[in-house]
């Protein structure tokens, strides 16, 4: 949707960007340890995430393994928000608020995505209001944006209704979190 937009107000609006700092990783939970390790076989942290991935390919949702959860891990939380977004707040890539403390991670496209049905995993709403992965798809022309896949474990499983958006799912994770770890993946367009 956004690769519409010219790149000439990709490029005015470069200077607008939610920041790391907003990020529910350093906002809400910055004194929870770095206990988790979070990687994908698809990008490094910190290098450009493939265009397979994004609105600029199929969109499927990318490869991620996890390891290193603490002790009295009930449940996990992925969250994937945008720190680049020319938003007030990051743009909500992918809640996903129930995975089994027994999973090491996600195959490439298990998550739905457009055109993709959900197949019963615990999907909180994106910035779009739908609950899938939402691709990266930068503005032309906006310049980097920094994605910021987050891992939490949780000593306790949420109670949360179905569809829960970014406010509701932080609220409910407040004090139950017990470690986290990150992985950044970068994107633009010319």
């Amino acid at each position: 949707m956004l690769e519409k937009i010219p790149s000439a107000i990709g490029e005015a609006l470069s200077g607008l960007k939610a920041g790391m700092e907003k990020t529910a990783y350093h906002a809400a939970f910055a004194d929870i340890p770095e206990t988790v390790t979070l990687t994908s076989p698809a990008f490094a942290d910190g290098t450009e995430i493939p265009a397979r991935f994004t609105a600029d390919g199929p969109g499927t949702s990318p490869p991620l393994a996890w390891s290193d959860l603490p002790a009295g891990t009930a449940a996990l939380v992925l969250l994937v928000e945008d720190a680049g977004s020319p938003t007030p707040q990051p743009l909500v890539h992918l809640i996903v608020w129930h995975l089994q403390p027994a999973t090491v991670g996600l195959a490439e496209g298990t998550l739905p995505g457009p055109g993709r049905s959900a197949d019963g995993t615990s999907l909180g709403k994106n910035s779009f209001l739908k609950s899938e992965w939402l691709p990266p798809d930068p503005p032309s022309g906006h310049g980097c944006h920094a994605y910021l896949f987050q891992l939490y474990a949780l000593g306790r499983v949420l109670d949360l209704p179905e569809d829960p958006g970014r406010g509701a799912l932080l609220d409910a994770m407040r004090g139950t979190v017990i470690g986290k770890g990150k992985l950044i993946g970068t994107y633009a367009r010319a």
